[in-house]
C-alpha cells in the first residue's frame, strides 16, 4: 500500500529524483568500482602517498625486496628429486623444494626444459607439512596429498589446487639461473601462517 497517497505527480517525480540522486552518490557500477581499485593499485605502488585527502603530510612507500639466496647447482638435480630449502628467511614455516620434474615443463619452470620448480612446503589450507609428498607420474607433477585433509597441488601450473579443501594456490618460489647456480629471488603467494613473507622487514 502507497504511502504516498494525496500527494501530487510532480512532487512523486521529484522525490523519485532525489532518491535516485542519493543513490548514486553513495553506490558504485561494477565498472567504477574496478576504475576506482585499479587506481588505488597505482597509487599504492607510487614511492610518495597522501594520508588523508587535503592533508599536508605524505608518506613514503616501502619497497622491500626479496634476498637473493643460492639454493642448488642445475648439473646436480636429479630428476623428481626434491632437495630442500628455506626461504625467504630460516624460521619453521619457510621450508621449501626444488625438483627438476623429468623434462616436464612448468610454470615458472627454469633450465632449457623449463622443468625447473621450486616451492612452499606448507599446505595453504590449514598449514600441514607436504615434505615427502611429491608425485611424478606419466606427465603430471603433483605435492600431496596434505596429511591433514587430502588437499593436492599441481607444480606444472603455479601450484593450483587439484583436489582438497585448500583454496589457495601453493606458494611458488620465484627463481634465477646465473650459470650452473640457482638463487632464489622472491615468492608468488603468502606462506601460510605469515600476514606478510618478510617477518624483518
Amino acid at each position: 500500500m502507497s504511502t504516498d497517497r494525496g500527494i501530487d505527480d510532480t512532487t512523486r517525480r521529484k522525490r523519485k529524483t532525489r532518491s535516485s540522486a542519493a543513490h548514486g552518490k553513495c553506490m558504485l557500477t561494477r565498472r567504477q568500482f574496478l576504475l576506482y581499485s585499479g587506481g588505488t593499485a597505482m597509487a599504492a605502488s607510487t614511492v610518495s602517498l597522501g594520508l588523508f585527502p587535503g592533508s599536508a603530510t605524505a608518506t613514503t612507500a616501502k619497497v622491500v625486496g626479496y634476498p637473493r639466496k643460492l639454493i642448488a647447482k642445475l648439473s646436480e638435480l636429479k630428476d623428481n628429486v626434491p632437495v630442500d630449502f628455506n626461504y625467504p628467511d630460516d624460521l619453521g614455516n619457510s621450508s621449501a623444494m626444488i625438483v627438476k620434474m623429468g623434462g616436464v615443463p612448468a610454470g615458472g619452470g627454469l633450465g632449457s626444459q623449463r622443468d625447473v620448480v621450486a616451492y612452499n612446503y606448507l599446505c595453504t589450507h590449514q598449514g600441514g607439512p607436504l615434505q615427502g609428498s611429491y608425485v611424478a607420474e606419466g606427465p603430471h607433477r603433483i605435492l600431496g596429498q596434505c596429511p591433514l585433509h587430502l588437499s593436492t597441488y599441481d607444480l606444472t601450473r603455479h601450484g593450483i589446487v587439484i583436489s582438497g579443501q585448500a583454496y589457495e594456490s601453493l606458494p611458488q618460489v620465484l627463481l634465477e639461473l646465473d650459470g650452473d647456480d640457482i638463487y632464489a629471488v622472491g615468492m608468488m603467494g603468502l606462506i601460510f601462517g605469515r600476514h606478510k613473507n618478510l617477518l624483518e622487514s
